[in-house]
């Protein structure tokens, strides 16, 4: 629309009216100068009205917010394609981000967080859908700290109102397993090395089974026990050419980090199947130790339920033999009822008789550790000794039952 007047800069009568967006500039044809500018208006309600807005309600600023929500939804995208998911999963995280973008709680965060917010919505979609998927694998393909990405994705379903269901041991082991380079013919990793994925799985979910069934699982980091669980799997499925293998090397060659406590953790794990061990019947003549006990564990692991009876005692058993008594059997002597008992009983708090049956207790049980206790400064001027008298309104929130408190007995006479 050409308007009436002349160019201040080249004198050229070419006056046009041109909309910049939303705003109404009066700029030159011949030499682009800008001589007057209009309101800055909206696009959605105020357009027809031309009333004056503030520049984060105008035009500009809601296409700058669209442009940041497309580069988010594009980085959702890949992350779908790169995790190989399907198409409903990725339309889920797309309108996660959606949402998570429009709330007030991520308007003003960091820009890090924003750009950790759209893995967050892949990893809540992955775990409503019952897709095996871990935090750690998020953050290395983001290069995110796991601090950070946890902080990220507790505000996400916090404020968006997320229920997610608890990742199962099972789905966490096919996971963990399914990055491991030992499955791949490699030429840095020796043939006798290699393994097909589906027989290791199938082998550490039956340890990681057994590992839970003997408390080693409760209370503790899963990825340690799922760690030394696939080394033994792996080591017994070619045993000759691979009981010479340290953890430290299995891990290595598989690409993954060791867990300090993977070492615990498959110790006790050896502790486990050498008590088992020594209860079937065809192993008792030969010496088999902590080395040699691998090549049998698809045998310890066939008959595990006949095993575990036989290696530790039932609740039965231990109601009707109870060693936090002093009383003997019937028809023997008090002395030999309590030669008996400290039979049974461990060695300096920590190892077994050859042949005992113990019961089956958390290790915290078993092996408990003493720990001094820093003293704390005393600001009220009256420390708490530890012999104080104990309300018998607070004792029953402990021991609420004879069963509890049976229990609780049997558990101080094992210590």
């Amino acid at each position: 629309m050409a308007a009436r007047g002349r160019c201040p800069e080249c004198g050229s009568a070419a006056l046009v009216e041109d909309a910049h967006y939303a705003q109404q500039q009066l700029v030159c044809a011949a030499c682009g100068c800008v001589l007057a500018e209009g309101l800055l208006t909206t696009t959605y309600t105020d357009e027809e009205h031309l009333r004056e807005v503030s520049y984060s309600q105008s035009t500009g600023q809601k296409e700058q917010l669209s442009r940041s929500l497309q580069r988010g939804i594009r980085r959702v995208q890949d992350l779908c394609k790169v995790l190989q998911l399907p198409t409903v999963f990725e339309e889920t995280a797309v309108s996660y981000f959606q949402r998570a973008l429009q709330h007030p709680s991520f308007h003003l965060v960091s820009l890090e967080k924003k750009e950790l917010l759209g893995g967050c919505c892949v990893f809540v979609t992955c775990r409503q859908h019952n897709w095996p998927l871990t935090m750690g694998t998020i953050c290395s393909l983001l290069y995110a700290k796991q601090e950070l990405f946890a902080g990220v994705f507790l505000s996400l379903q916090k404020e968006l109102g997320l229920s997610l269901p608890a990742l199962g041991l099972a789905e966490l082991v096919k996971t963990h397993l399914s990055s491991f380079r030992l499955f791949q013919q490699t030429g840095d990793i020796p043939d006798q090395f290699v393994e097909d994925k589906e027989k290791v799985v199938a082998r550490t979910l039956q340890v990681v089974e057994l590992a839970s069934e003997t408390w080693l699982v409760t209370g503790r980091h899963p990825i340690p026990v799922v760690t030394a669980a696939a080394f033994l799997a792996w080591q017994s499925l070619r045993p000759p050419a691979r009981l010479g293998c340290p953890l430290a090397r299995f891990c290595r060659m598989a690409a993954v980090d060791l867990p300090p406590p993977a070492h615990l953790r498959l110790k006790e794990l050896l502790e486990v199947l050498l008590r088992m061990a020594s209860q079937l019947a065809w192993l008792r003549v030969f010496k088999v130790d902590k080395k040699t006990v691998v090549k049998h564990l698809g045998d310890l692991l066939q008959h595990r339920v006949f095993l575990m009876k036989k290696a530790f005692c039932t609740e039965e058993e231990e109601e009707q033999h109870p060693l936090d008594k002093g009383s003997p059997g019937e028809g023997s002597p008090p002395a030999a009822g309590r030669a008996e008992q400290e039979k049974d009983r461990p060695s300096g708090g920590r190892r077994w008789q050859e042949g005992s049956r113990r019961p089956l207790l958390p290790p915290c049980l078993l092996n408990p550790r003493k720990r001094p206790r820093p003293a704390t400064p005393d600001t009220a001027g009256s420390a708490l000794t530890g012999d104080e008298p104990i309300s018998d309104s607070e004792i029953e929130q402990y021991l609420r039952g004879p069963r509890e408190i049976r229990d609780f007995g049997k558990a101080k006479g094992w210590l």
